[in-house]
């Protein structure tokens, strides 16, 4: 897994999200893909995220709870360790800790 990515646009305006509690970039690969990179703050209550297209979550630091789709189970990621949302769904998450994130759209 490369430390980073080369060769990338950066939009200026960050995505802010529920109060702060999550903030990205979206950063555009030579190849015209795209990726977000950001960080989820601790929360009481888990962040719901809805998807448009396929996602690949990739954990760089710290813990998190997920809840994917309709799967009633929370199940825990760590750094270095990814999961799948399917494109038109949603996920609910939630860290007691920041962590640092890169979303892959596939």
């Amino acid at each position: 897994m490369p430390e980073q990515f080369d060769f990338v646009s950066i939009k200026k305006k960050a995505n802010v999200h529920f109060n702060g509690a999550s903030i990205s970039h979206i950063l555009v690969l030579k190849d015209g893909s795209k990726k977000t990179l950001g960080v989820i703050l601790p929360s009481e209550e888990p962040l719901t995220f809805k998807t448009h297209w396929a996602e690949r979550i990739e954990i760089i630091s710290g813990q998190c709870s997920v809840q994917i789709a309709d799967n009633p189970n929370m199940q825990i990621y760590r750094s270095g360790e990814s999961f799948q949302i399917p494109a038109n769904s949603q996920f609910k998450i939630q860290t007691n800790e920041i962590v640092d994130y890169v979303c892959h759209f596939e």
